[in-house]
């Protein structure tokens, strides 16, 4: 899978290194227009690597989407030990509340049962078996990073209290429909699927949708390209039949 993680850079690549043959039998031939001669080339390039269709517009290889860093690695199954252990580590997760019907608060009861009792049986049997007594570390929790995690939340919190109220207001209609349409598909989904279930399916798509993503990008991003043409074309006539016929109010106008 390793191999994979430079496909973006050879592709994107493609035109400047043809380019860059090109200028050199220019150099060969006329070193009098070499500057010229490169700089359109470059340029040709730059406008031949604009058209290159990417899903969502993406500019970046997948692993930069995915944040990069070790995340990104444990997505694209950089190292399939990590990946398959944390994908081993939600699959017990779900079999254990959601087919043996276990309880979280029940779990974590019992785990805590266990866990003091073997230290309490530990220290107190350190003396008559010879042994140090459990070292049990102090925690703390700093400040900096209480405050850190608070002000994380509290910018995404606002940034996601501006996108519903810049939804609401009415000024995209198009935004507007792609999210009733998505709360709409969620809704469906959450009626078939309790939230665990619907957790475990969405984290088992994070280990397995970006990968072959990656793996398959230039006939995924071809297909991607003709769904959107379709799908404006549909839109446009759709606009031209209905939206452009509903009678508009006075707020409405004024937004438009």
């Amino acid at each position: 899978m390793a191999d994979h993680a430079s496909d973006y850079e050879k592709h994107e690549s493609v035109a400047e290194s043809l380019m860059d043959k090109i200028t050199e039998k220019f150099h060969g031939s006329d070193s009098s227009s070499d500057s010229d001669g490169e700089n359109d080339l470059k340029s040709a390039a730059a406008s031949v690597k604009s058209k290159i269709y990417r899903l969502f517009g993406r500019e970046k290889p997948v692993h930069k989407v995915l944040g990069g860093g070790k995340p990104a690695d444990i997505f694209l199954w950089r190292d399939k030990k990590v990946s398959a252990g944390v994908l081993g580590v939600a699959t017990a997760i779900w079999v254990l509340f959601e087919l043996l019907e276990y309880h979280l608060l029940t779990l974590v009861c019992h785990i805590l049962i266990l866990g003091l009792a073997i230290l309490f049986l530990w220290s107190n049997a350190a003396s008559f078996i010879n042994k140090s007594p459990p070292k049990i570390p102090q925690v703390i929790l700093p400040e900096d990073i209480v405050l850190g995690v608070a002000s994380a939340l509290r910018i995404e919190f606002n940034r996601g209290f501006a996108i519903i109220r810049d939804i609401a207001s009415g000024r995209d209609l198009k935004k507007f429909l792609a999210v009733i349409a998505g709360l709409w598909v969620l809704s469906i989904l959450g009626s078939c699927f309790n939230f665990l279930t619907l957790f475990y399916i969405c984290f088992v798509s994070l280990l397995t949708v970006p990968v072959l993503y990656e793996k398959y990008e230039d006939q995924v991003d071809a297909l991607a390209e003709k769904a959107e043409a379709e799908f404006k074309k549909q839109y446009h006539v759709f606009n031209v039949k209905v939206l452009s016929k509903i009678p508009k109010g006075a707020l409405m106008k004024k937004l438009a």
